[in-house]
């Protein structure tokens, strides 16, 4: 039996995300997707690279404030070897 694709983040790929921003504003971030970032003990953010005029920045959304996420271009994903699976956070 194939086994179904699911959904899911992955790097290199362009997307834009809708989040929480101060006083019941929205902020939209487009950029290129670069993994996951630790928080603190139990939050995680998502990492995005963003352009700023002629530099490049890394923004962190933390995963309690996205309200959307609009995929503008994926990336095809590479095959792991061996099957495993291997947790894309960004250090």
């Amino acid at each position: 039996m194939a086994k179904k694709k699911g959904w899911r983040l992955t790097e290199g790929s362009k997307y834009k995300i809708i989040s929480l921003g101060a006083r019941d504003s929205v902020i939209e971030t487009t950029g290129i997707f670069k993994g996951f970032a630790n928080l603190g003990m139990e939050d995680v953010g998502l990492c995005i690279e963003v352009n700023k005029g002629r530099k490049k920045i890394m923004r962190i959304i933390p995963l309690q404030v996205v309200l959307a996420i609009d995929v503008l271009s994926e990336k095809e994903e590479e095959e792991k070897k061996g099957g495993e699976e291997v947790p894309g956070f960004y250090t």
